[in-house]
Protein backbone atom coordinates (compact mmCIF):
# COMPACT_ATOMS: atom_id res chain seq x y z
CA UNK A 1 0.00 0.00 0.00
CA UNK A 2 1.34 3.44 -0.96
CA UNK A 3 1.70 5.84 1.96
CA UNK A 4 1.02 9.45 0.94
CA UNK A 5 1.93 10.92 4.32
CA UNK A 6 5.30 11.89 5.71
CA UNK A 7 6.43 11.44 9.30
CA UNK A 8 8.65 13.66 11.43
CA UNK A 9 11.76 11.68 10.52
CA UNK A 10 11.05 12.17 6.80
CA UNK A 11 9.98 15.82 6.89
CA UNK A 12 12.63 18.37 6.01
CA UNK A 13 10.31 21.34 5.86
CA UNK A 14 9.23 23.99 8.32
CA UNK A 15 7.12 27.08 8.71
CA UNK A 16 8.54 30.46 9.61
CA UNK A 17 6.10 33.05 10.89
CA UNK A 18 6.62 36.79 10.93
CA UNK A 19 4.41 39.87 11.07
CA UNK A 20 4.60 43.23 9.31
CA UNK A 21 2.93 46.60 9.87
CA UNK A 22 1.83 47.01 6.23
CA UNK A 23 0.59 44.82 3.39
CA UNK A 24 3.22 46.41 1.14
CA UNK A 25 6.06 45.18 3.35
CA UNK A 26 4.40 41.77 3.66
CA UNK A 27 4.22 41.48 -0.15
CA UNK A 28 7.81 42.65 -0.57
CA UNK A 29 9.14 40.07 1.88
CA UNK A 30 6.98 37.31 0.37
CA UNK A 31 8.02 38.11 -3.20
CA UNK A 32 11.73 38.28 -2.30
CA UNK A 33 11.66 35.00 -0.37
CA UNK A 34 9.86 33.10 -3.13
CA UNK A 35 11.75 34.84 -5.92
CA UNK A 36 15.10 33.97 -4.32
CA UNK A 37 14.04 30.33 -3.67
CA UNK A 38 14.25 30.89 0.08
CA UNK A 39 10.61 29.84 0.42
CA UNK A 40 8.27 27.72 -1.67
CA UNK A 41 5.18 29.67 -0.65
CA UNK A 42 4.21 32.55 1.62
CA UNK A 43 0.63 33.10 2.77
CA UNK A 44 -0.37 36.60 3.87
CA UNK A 45 -3.15 36.95 6.40
CA UNK A 46 -5.80 39.59 6.63
CA UNK A 47 -4.83 42.28 9.12
CA UNK A 48 -5.19 41.32 12.76
CA UNK A 49 -4.80 43.20 16.01
CA UNK A 50 -1.54 42.64 17.89
CA UNK A 51 -1.35 43.74 21.51
CA UNK A 52 2.15 43.74 22.94
CA UNK A 53 4.54 45.52 25.27
CA UNK A 54 7.51 47.35 23.77
CA UNK A 55 9.90 49.48 25.84
CA UNK A 56 7.53 49.39 28.83
CA UNK A 57 4.59 50.69 26.79
CA UNK A 58 1.48 48.77 25.83
CA UNK A 59 0.85 48.85 22.08
CA UNK A 60 -2.16 47.86 20.01
CA UNK A 61 -1.38 47.72 16.29
CA UNK A 62 -2.74 46.16 13.13
CA UNK A 63 -0.33 43.63 11.58
CA UNK A 64 -0.19 41.13 8.74
CA UNK A 65 1.04 37.60 9.45
CA UNK A 66 3.27 35.84 6.93
CA UNK A 67 3.25 32.04 6.98
CA UNK A 68 6.40 30.99 5.16
CA UNK A 69 6.92 27.41 3.97
CA UNK A 70 10.58 26.54 3.48
CA UNK A 71 13.10 23.73 3.81
CA UNK A 72 15.25 23.17 6.86
CA UNK A 73 18.28 23.70 4.61
CA UNK A 74 17.12 27.26 3.77
CA UNK A 75 16.03 28.23 7.29
CA UNK A 76 19.06 30.36 8.22
CA UNK A 77 19.15 32.18 4.85
CA UNK A 78 15.41 32.81 5.00
CA UNK A 79 15.64 34.27 8.51
CA UNK A 80 18.59 36.46 7.54
CA UNK A 81 16.69 37.80 4.51
CA UNK A 82 13.60 38.58 6.62
CA UNK A 83 15.80 40.52 9.04
CA UNK A 84 17.40 42.47 6.16
CA UNK A 85 14.04 43.47 4.67
CA UNK A 86 12.03 44.05 7.84
CA UNK A 87 11.24 47.50 9.24
CA UNK A 88 11.04 46.43 12.91
CA UNK A 89 14.05 46.58 15.23
CA UNK A 90 13.06 43.16 16.57
CA UNK A 91 10.76 41.41 14.10
CA UNK A 92 8.81 38.35 15.15
CA UNK A 93 10.55 35.38 13.56
CA UNK A 94 9.26 32.05 14.83
CA UNK A 95 10.19 28.67 13.38
CA UNK A 96 7.58 25.91 13.59
CA UNK A 97 8.35 22.31 12.67
CA UNK A 98 6.24 20.50 10.13
CA UNK A 99 5.86 17.09 11.72
CA UNK A 100 4.14 15.44 8.79
CA UNK A 101 1.96 15.94 5.78
CA UNK A 102 1.58 15.08 2.14
CA UNK A 103 4.82 13.65 0.75
CA UNK A 104 4.08 15.40 -2.53
CA UNK A 105 3.65 18.79 -0.87
CA UNK A 106 6.76 18.39 1.28
CA UNK A 107 8.71 17.33 -1.81
CA UNK A 108 7.43 20.43 -3.63
CA UNK A 109 8.78 22.61 -0.80
CA UNK A 110 12.16 20.87 -1.08
CA UNK A 111 12.21 21.27 -4.86
CA UNK A 112 11.29 24.96 -4.77
CA UNK A 113 13.92 25.85 -2.16
CA UNK A 114 16.95 24.21 -3.74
Amino acid sequence: MLDNHSTLSEAKALIIQTTTPTIELAKLIAEKLVGESLAACVNLSAPSLSIYSWKDTLHSDEEYTLTIKTSTARQADCIARIQELHSYDVPEIIVLPIIGGSKQYLQWIADETR
